[in-house]
């Protein structure tokens, strides 16, 4: 199905998670052949002031990589890669102060600002929505039907319980979430499975940290879960009187 045939008032084609989220990779692999190539040579050279150097060199690259080439170009090597455009909704590319603050947003939330995405008419994160921005493809000849979708044209269908309470059932199940979440540490210490030490914050062996981070994907997992479901209304307490399709 074409764009225009989803919605002909707005034809512009909007980056499907998958997509931005493989944009996102390619720019941490970039960021990480910077981060190595700029640690051998504080080790290769000795010296404490170049490592000083170098160490804040990697902090700037890390803080301005992002805003720079958004601003500037549109996108980062990722976004071009995948072809993809980061756009003002006034038009045009982001400026500066907003590319910066997209990427404060982006770094405090992590993958929770792209949440979102699942629930607004334009699909954006949360730092797409503080910043009045969208992610969009950029030569849409050369993409692929999965590659983008168009803008929803009813975020609330006809037996949707109200915003009001989706929003309220999504704190009591992120809230249910967290309780399980900090009822599991202490299980799988008296299961043996992870030391109290560890549990206090202090060194952990490799099995455990495996075991620590399988339990924090499985908790973000059931998090982002609970809030696309209960927006959708397909949890209890919020369900839809109607087959939301």
């Amino acid at each position: 199905m074409s764009i225009e045939t989803a919605n002909p008032a707005d034809t512009r084609a909007y980056a499907r998670f998958t997509r931005r989220l493989q944009a996102v990779f390619v720019d941490i692999i970039i960021f990480m052949l910077i981060f190595v190539a700029a640690l051998s040579l504080a080790v290769s050279l000795k010296s404490d002031n170049v490592g000083r150097i170098l160490g804040f060199t990697v902090a700037a690259t890390w803080l301005l990589y992002e805003p720079i080439l958004v601003s500037m170009t549109g996108g980062t090597i990722g976004h071009r890669i995948y072809n993809l455009r980061v756009v003002d909704d006034r038009g045009g590319n982001v400026s500066f102060a907003k590319a910066v603050i997209r990427v404060v947003i982006k770094t405090v939330l992590g993958w929770y600002s792209f949440i979102t995405m699942a629930l607004t008419s334009r699909h954006q994160a949360v730092h797409d929505l503080l910043t009045k921005s969208t992610v969009q493809i950029k030569d849409l000849a050369k993409a692929q039907p999965y590659h983008f979708n168009a803008r929803r044209e009813q975020l609330t269908p006809p037996g949707m319980p109200s915003v009001t309470r989706r929003a309220v059932a999504i704190v009591i199940y992120l809230f249910l979430c967290f309780v399980l979440f900090t009822l599991a540490l202490p299980g799988l210490g008296a299961a043996g499975l992870v030391s109290s030490r560890c549990i206090d914050g202090n060194p952990c062996s490799g099995s455990e940290l495996i075991i620590l981070s399988l339990l924090w994907v499985c908790w973000a997992g059931m998090s982002v879960s609970a809030v696309v479901l209960a927006w959708r209304g397909r949890l209890w307490g919020v369900r839809a009187r109607d087959p939301v399709t």
